[in-house]
């Protein structure tokens, strides 16, 4: 006679941000924003997975087009609505709130993997 064992694994359960809409205003600035902008940015970037250094590109040109790119990315990777034209005019004249909003966004749409079913041991 022989017998089965079954084992299941927890699945991991993810809570879904279904907005299609940015979470905060373009205008809800921060101090640091304001007045370190280049750190902010910098550090913006790395925590999105980009190169720390890609938003000193923004001195070259008229359009900044790490901002600009980093805005269009984000807006596509958590299906926010938009266009690349008002990308690239918050981008250009709203530099800082645009660095603070996408921050805002990368907190607000963290998705923290939550095991249920697991047993402390």
């Amino acid at each position: 006679m022989s017998s089965t064992l079954v084992i299941r694994q927890p699945q991991p359960v993810m809570e879904i941000c279904d907005s299609d809409e940015w979470g905060s205003g373009i205008c809800d600035c921060c101090c640091f924003a304001y007045w370190c902008l280049s750190c902010f940015a910098c550090m913006t970037a790395s925590k999105y997975g980009e190169c720390l250094c890609l938003p000193l590109l923004d001195v070259f040109g008229c359009v900044p087009p790490a901002t600009f790119s980093m805005r269009v990315s984000m807006r596509q990777r958590y299906g926010i609505k938009g266009t690349m034209c008002r990308d690239c005019l918050y981008a250009t004249f709203c530099c800082p709130c645009t660095w603070c909003q996408m921050s805002r966004e990368m907190k607000r749409r963290n998705i923290q993997v939550v095991l249920i079913g697991a047993k402390n041991t």
